[in-house]
């Protein structure tokens, strides 16, 4: 499946109006019910809690190594494009940081929306004034260099999930996150569920107005059928 960039920013606009709670339960009516991220992974700052964009996906591993930087981490990042979310996988990584201040500028002037971490992360005070959404799971001042690599990129990546152990997650699937959590909306779904949850938003919207009028629950799952 090929979207043009124009069809992209579009879809993109379009789910930063819908919430992950609407995108689960649609995800669960088609039958792809392990699709949401694990609880663990929060953002940095309450008021940048949305998260939206195609995912590009950098994976490492813990691994000592000489030098003074991390060559692979930059060629990673240089490709990233408008609009897409660096996924960034681990390998179980504890303790250290692969992420900070510089790295997340230098993305933001690439067009990328964002980031998720399945690791940890520092320099968050100067993160939370650039306007660039971060999930993450840990936060740590010491640095990767010499402890943790990237040995791939734009490669397939596994995620700790919230109902299956690793939810899987492809070059240009969809990332959302808001309060409530992250989830991965399957390149090939992307159009279907962003459809089917745009309409549940309209009707939850119609739900609340019933409800401020007094309407009883019973009486709100018999016309709907959803609450």
């Amino acid at each position: 499946m090929t979207l043009s960039a124009e069809q992209k920013s579009d879809l993109r606009a379009r789910f930063l109006k819908v919430d992950t709670a609407n995108v689960a339960d649609v995800l669960d009516e088609l039958g792809h019910p392990d699709y949401g991220l694990a609880s663990s992974f929060w953002p940095i700052r309450e008021s940048q809690n949305k998260l939206a964009g195609w995912a590009y996906t950098i994976r490492g591993q813990m691994t000592p190594y000489p030098g003074t930087g991390d060559p692979a981490k930059m060629q990673a990042v240089a490709g990233l494009e408008d609009g897409q979310i660096s996924v960034w996988s681990g390998g179980g990584a504890s303790g250290v940081c692969f992420f900070g201040e510089l790295i997340a500028r230098g993305m933001q002037h690439r067009g990328c929306a964002g980031a998720l971490i399945d690791g940890g992360i520092r320099d968050i005070e100067w993160i939370a004034q650039m306007n660039f959404p971060v999930f993450t799971q840990y936060r740590s001042p010491v640095q990767s260099i010499g402890r943790w690599q990237v040995n791939a990129w734009q490669v397939p990546v596994y995620l700790p999930g919230a109902t299956a152990e690793r939810v899987m997650v492809r070059p240009d699937d969809f990332i959302l996150a808001d309060f409530d959590g992250a989830i991965v909306i399957p390149l090939e779904l992307v159009e279907p569920v962003l459809e089917r949850a745009e309409a549940l938003t309209v009707k939850e919207v119609a739900i609340r107005e019933d409800l401020d009028r007094g309407m009883s629950l019973p009486d709100v799952l018999a016309k709907y059928g959803h609450v």
